[in-house]
């Protein structure tokens, strides 16, 4: 197992091409007052903004031109310990809405769409909208869900908090995933992207048990 995750790292160049996840000084995330009730966010780095960008204009160009080159995003929120990628969150975005064949929202207009932002928006039901709510004070309770409070206490030493204190360095990948890309099971040849998702879950979850947040596709004692 820790032969797959350690290939898979090194292909991908997961520790090379990662960026900050959150705009720090220091370790202290830094917030920004969001909406017309001020609400506090975390704020996303610039290079994590920067490297979304990048990843999810490669699928929104097959898009346009009618390709299946790529079929969407696969994504990785880690530390980093020993010249190792620790998974904390593994996740993806699709290329395709609900209806199929419609591009996704979630990925749709990426450099203005910071709302939900390939799943990492500020909105509610987004990623850094829900940690915010779990980390940052005086958001409505029923926001911080037990999902992002886990979150919120594997990420921060103290929470809720205005300055919030990272325990660790935490980084992010993202990855444009080509429809013929050949995943961690490397007989199984060419990967589809759920699939990706569920097999470096299942694996993590196994490795890095004390560390992975996913709860979905986990391999349970």
């Amino acid at each position: 197992m820790r032969k797959l995750w350690d290939e898979f790292c090194a292909e991908h160049q997961i520790l090379e091409s990662s960026v900050p996840l959150f705009e720090t000084s220091g370790q202290i995330v830094k917030t920004a007052a969001f909406g017309q009730n001020q609400r506090l966010l975390l704020c996303r780095s610039s290079e994590m903004d920067s490297l979304v960008i990048q990843e999810v204009n490669k699928v929104l160009l097959d898009f346009q031109v009618g390709s299946t080159e790529y079929e969407g995003l696969i994504y990785m929120m880690f530390w980093r310990d020993d010249h190792q990628a620790i998974p904390l969150y593994i996740g993806k975005s699709e290329k395709y809405g609900k209806q199929g064949n419609n591009l996704s929202a979630n990925i749709a207009q990426i450099a203005s769409n910071k709302g939900k932002f390939c799943r990492w928006g500020d909105a509610y039901a987004y990623h850094i909208g829900d940690l915010s709510a779990a980390v940052c004070p005086d958001h409505p309770p029923e926001k911080a869900s037990p999902k992002y409070k886990r979150w919120a206490k594997r990420l921060f030493e103290t929470v809720p908090s205005t300055q919030p204190l990272l325990k660790q360095s935490t980084y992010f990948w993202i990855h444009a995933w080509k429809t013929d890309c050949i995943g961690i099971w490397k007989d199984l040849g060419a990967t589809r992207l759920t699939s990706l998702e569920y097999q470096l879950i299942a694996i993590a979850s196994q490795l890095f048990p004390d560390s992975l947040l996913n709860e979905e596709g986990v391999n349970r004692k």
